[in-house]
């Protein structure tokens, strides 16, 4: 994977290289505060703990402003740092930006997706095109089984 730096809540800024756990989980989502992402930011939340004890660090990335990432992470309790990502930079290196049908209409969007790298900054598994619904699970099973 190529090397990027954003800016995260908590005022910090994520750079890809030199991550210390053994797996980082890096999922993209469309947008805070809609149902589906409300959802599976809850979910990764809910399995922090999990995560953690399975050597993975989580991350949340959209296009939201940091004030909106603040406000999100604070409203729902979560645990990890959220990336924000408004000129589309690293949702652009992950191929995540797709055109979708939003009520009948075409939008240009973030494609739901989750990425697992590496501690040397290899991508070792995608999923594209996410379904919320035992998502969570399923990364936590592979990160798990990584050991």
């Amino acid at each position: 994977m190529p090397d990027f730096s954003a800016p995260m809540t908590s005022g910090h800024t994520f750079t890809l290289s030199g991550r210390p756990a053994r797996s980082t989980v890096l999922f993209f989502y469309p947008k805070d505060n809609t149902p589906g992402c409300t959802t599976e930011n809850m979910a990764f939340r809910d399995l922090h703990d999990q995560f953690k004890a399975a050597g993975a660090e989580v991350y949340g990335v959209s296009r939201d402003s940091l004030r909106s990432h603040e406000g999100f992470k604070a409203k729902l309790g979560l645990p990890f740092e959220l990336i924000s990502d408004p000129d589309e930079a690293v949702c652009q290196a992950f191929g995540v930006m797709k055109m979708k049908k939003m009520y009948g209409k075409e939008v240009r969007g973030v494609e739901r997706s989750t990425f697992v790298i590496d501690a040397d900054g290899r991508l070792v598994k995608e999923w594209r095109g996410v379904k919320v619904p035992g998502h969570v699970d399923e990364v936590l099973e592979f990160v798990a089984r990584r050991g």
